[in-house]
């Protein structure tokens, strides 16, 4: 089963960080994507994938957190931490909590499968 789930991570990790499956031009030095990595890389930033990013709440969410703790946490807009959390609920990697009144988000024991598993891809990779 560790394989099957580190193989499904594998896919989606490179799906995500080289883009697989989209329509681009091939990069040539002087490609507008070129470019712009070129300048990302010397302002030392650089883009994070949707994995990452689903890595990030999910880790934020580990010690109970709010809707704003993780907007704030993983740096999204409201919007796009809405759509991440309706994925990581719907593929229960994430559960809400009503407490206190409040809706508080938590990583379920398939997210941290997923936060382990993930954090083995990265070492594997080298990143």
């Amino acid at each position: 089963m560790e394989h099957l789930i580190l193989s499904l991570l594998f896919g989606f990790y490179l799906y995500a960080h080289f883009e697989i499956g989209k329509n681009y031009q091939q990069e040539t030095p002087t490609s507008n994507r070129a470019i712009m990595r070129k300048t990302m890389e010397r302002k030392g930033r650089k883009r994070r994938d949707r994995l990452y990013i689903m890595a990030e709440i999910l880790k934020i969410a580990k010690r109970k957190a709010l809707k704003t703790q993780l907007m704030y946490g993983a740096n999204l807009s409201f919007a796009q931490l809405n759509d991440y959390l309706g994925v990581l609920i719907s593929t229960k990697l994430l559960k809400t909590i009503r407490k206190d009144n409040k809706l508080v988000y938590t990583t379920t024991s398939k997210g941290l499968e997923f936060l382990t598993n993930y954090e083995k891809i990265i070492l594997l990779l080298g990143e």
